[in-house]
């Protein structure tokens, strides 16, 4: 049954457990692990950036997070992003996918980079001299994804990923256990057409506001057609199509002429912060529960909720 919940609203009890006082203002992205390493490295031959907990906490191993990029937007753009996300306990991998979509090659996300994502993390669990060597949860994949990329990664939501989110149709690993997406719907090109999505995932839809490239409405749209799972959908107060982004309309990408009124670092933070403990909550952890479910709609001004569980 979903719940709504405003600001004002009553701050949800977790597993049981009321947590309250100590969670008077949104605690900082970095909070849970202030040192984030990060390297570079290849996954199925694309260049990757890799962001972690440094490894001498003694809480790994790490889930692992793939994020699937907007169409254009080099990888570097996400860097803050997917450092924010690491400082919640997990592995994320930033992969540059080339590939000729409609006669043009560029950067455009594959729902296969999942199963490659898979398989990197268990050779790179083995690997002699690798940051991550025996630090990584090579059973877990988790996704987060940017527009034309979290489209990708609904079509891996359903269990198969299909054209032109990927050359040739795919099933979503097993592996994969939840998503959370930004700027992303599944609205037809040219349309107000959404057709339902079977996801069998949790999913989190991410949206801002503001966002002249992806509207709220398909959002929105997107999230009522959402069926079978956990859901969740969060709207960023004044954030547009790049509040995921280090920088407001990357260079060669579609550029957002909806004007963005939240502060960018602030943006980031707060779609990391969404992003980051939706996925802790799917894999049951209770501060990720309690925050999604109601006690960060209550205490973060810069945003709303809905949610069905």
């Amino acid at each position: 049954m979903g719940r709504r919940f405003s600001r004002r609203g009553v701050l949800l009890a977790a597993g049981g457990a009321v947590i309250a006082g100590a969670f008077a203002r949104p605690a900082p992205a970095s909070a849970a692990y202030s040192s984030v390493d990060t390297y570079a490295t290849s996954v199925n031959g694309d260049a990757a950036d890799v962001y972690h907990p440094h490894t001498s906490s003694p809480h790994a191993p790490w889930p692992v997070v793939l994020l699937l990029q907007g169409a254009a937007v080099g990888r570097a753009n996400y860097a803050g992003f997917a450092r924010k996300v690491a400082s919640y306990g997990f592995v994320v991998v930033v992969p540059d996918h080339t590939r000729v979509l409609f006669g043009v090659p560029g950067l455009y996300a594959d729902g296969a980079e999942a199963t490659w994502t898979v398989a990197w993390a268990a050779a790179e669990n083995a690997r002699t001299g690798s940051p991550l060597r025996g630090q990584i949860d090579t059973g877990t994949l988790l996704l987060t994804g940017h527009s034309f990329g979290g489209a990708a990664g609904l079509g891996l939501s359903t269990g198969l990923s299909t054209p032109p989110f990927t050359d040739v149709p795919i099933p979503a690993p097993a592996q994969l256990k939840a998503a959370a997406f930004y700027g992303t719907n599944n609205a037809a090109p040219g349309t107000s057409v959404i057709p339902p999505v079977a996801s069998t995932i949790p999913v989190a839809l991410v949206q801002g506001s503001a966002d002249g490239v992806a509207s709220p409405a398909s959002g929105l749209g997107t999230y009522a057609v959402l069926a079978g799972t956990p859901k969740l959908y969060v709207s960023v107060a004044g954030a547009n199509h790049y509040g995921i982004t280090d920088v407001q309309n990357p260079a060669g990408a579609r550029p957002d002429l909806s004007p963005q009124t939240l502060d960018q670092a602030t943006g980031v933070e707060v779609v990391a912060r969404w992003s980051a403990l939706w996925l802790r909550a799917q894999l049951g952890d209770p501060v990720g529960r309690a925050w999604v479910y109601g006690l960060g709609d209550a205490v973060d001004t810069t945003v709303e909720t809905q949610f069905e569980r």
